[in-house]
């Protein structure tokens, strides 16, 4: 598979640019609550994750990496014949809210997370939110 991964860069401009997805990388869409767990056990090993206005998280990884996943809550936004995806891009120095933002900076050597432990990371989310919403009656 080859990839323009090497060669992009976020918006420099002052505002949110819509990229399309699958060009240069693909994007995992999660809720924030799972989200959180995710990062929490990813640590540094995370790559750039963007936090939209609507309390989703997005992490970018290579094109096609996930495109056989099939995790409830999570969307995988990618190349689809036919069909274009944008994902909302914040300016690389937009690192708070409000608005959308990088809730893990981009760096440019490291802006890709690997998939394989992306995945891993989400399925422990996803069963610690189940398991902490049975614990508190819902």
């Amino acid at each position: 598979m080859t990839t323009n991964t090497e060669q992009w860069t976020p918006p420099t401009g002052p505002q949110t640019a819509a990229l399309p997805a699958g060009t240069w990388w693909d994007a995992v869409r999660v809720p924030e609550d799972i989200g959180e767990h995710a990062l929490g056990v990813l640590g540094a090993q995370s790559g750039a994750v963007i936090n939209d206005r609507c309390n989703t998280l997005y992490w970018l990884i290579a094109p096609g990496s996930a495109a056989t996943w099939n995790l409830y809550r999570v969307n995988v936004l990618g190349a689809v014949e036919g069909v274009a995806t944008y994902l909302g891009v914040p300016p690389v120095d937009r690192l708070t809210r409000p608005g959308t933002h990088w809730r893990v900076p981009f760096t440019r050597d490291g802006y890709l997370t690997d998939p394989r432990l992306l995945y891993k990371a989400l399925i422990r989310a996803l069963l610690a939110t189940a398991t902490d919403g049975r614990r508190d009656g819902r």
